[in-house]
């Protein structure tokens, strides 16, 4: 059997399914990239979130909340870390004291791009296997799937 490739074996008629398939490719996927991030004391929620603040100049802990589809009391938790941690700010809005405002600081936007590498590794471990002509085919058609069914929210577990 040298020199053979070895794939899954199916343990019923689960294999006939292509969200069997989905599933046992995105578990191993989400879970080898969340142990990743855990070695730095880091969970998938705060580097969602990180990513998110960095990208949105007026984000909000409401607008995150929605965006990463968790309650403002999951998002509140999610933030009072990543503020221990000194990777964010929240600050006042000057036109009304109710409104909080986020931002990377210093020191979460250095981490950031590291962690972001970690997720740059655990994708050409599990998706290196494909071309890039591959790669970009799965790309649009999970893109498609996404579309076609509305699903917006960003992953956090």
């Amino acid at each position: 059997m040298c020199g053979q490739k070895t794939s899954v074996q199916p343990s019923s008629t689960l294999d006939i399914h292509l969200g069997y398939w989905l599933r046992l490719v995105s578990n191993n996927v989400s879970g080898n990239f969340a142990r990743a991030l855990q070695e730095r004391s880091v969970s998938v929620a705060e580097w969602v979130a990180l990513n998110q603040i960095q990208r949105w100049a007026d984000m909000t802990p409401a607008k995150l909340a929605d965006a990463m589809g968790v309650t403002r009391g999951a998002i509140s938790k999610i933030l009072d870390k990543l503020q221990e941690k000194a990777w964010i700010s929240r600050m006042t809005s000057d036109g009304d004291n109710r409104v909080r405002f986020l931002a990377l600081t210093p020191q979460g936007v250095q981490v950031l791009p590291e962690l972001t590498e970690i997720a740059n590794q655990n994708d050409e471990h599990f998706f290196g296997v494909l071309s890039s002509d591959e790669r970009a085919t799965l790309h649009s058609l999970l893109n498609t799937l996404a579309d076609a069914h509305q699903i917006s929210n960003i992953p956090v577990d």
